[in-house]
């Protein structure tokens, strides 16, 4: 019982340690390109929005959502071959560490977000 309650405690500090560590500032963002007439947008949003700040990869980076049909603002208009809808492109400090084309369900989404926030300078740095 101990150990699990030590681990279960460990768990708690180590997560305080990262947000303590990582979430001083919203330096990265993850900007999804979609369109209103996109059905895996629309999967998207009923499989992962609701929770996609709740995790410590969605706090890391938060979502920013712009229409690929749209203007583009100009602090993206660096950003080259969107095509497809949706795209999810991690930005820190104004440089893309990666991308997601597509989405074809939470696993693929979550395992691939989560090693591009791992790719993360950590705050501060």
């Amino acid at each position: 019982m101990f150990k699990r309650l030590n681990r279960w405690l460990g768990g708690i500090g180590l997560t305080a340690w990262l947000a303590a560590a990582n979430l001083g500032t919203a330096a990265a963002e993850l900007v999804m390109f979609d369109q209103p007439s996109c059905p895996w947008c629309a999967r998207w949003d009923r499989d992962i929005a609701p929770i996609y700040g709740k995790p410590a990869s969605g706090q890391r980076a938060p979502l920013r959502r712009i229409d690929i049909t749209a203007k583009r603002p100009d602090d993206l208009k660096s950003l080259g071959g969107i095509r497809y809808t949706p795209t999810f492109v991690l930005i820190d400090r104004g440089a893309e560490i990666g991308r997601i084309v597509g989405y074809t369900g939470e696993d693929q989404f979550w395992g691939l977000g989560d090693e591009l926030v791992a790719k993360l300078k950590p705050a501060g740095d």
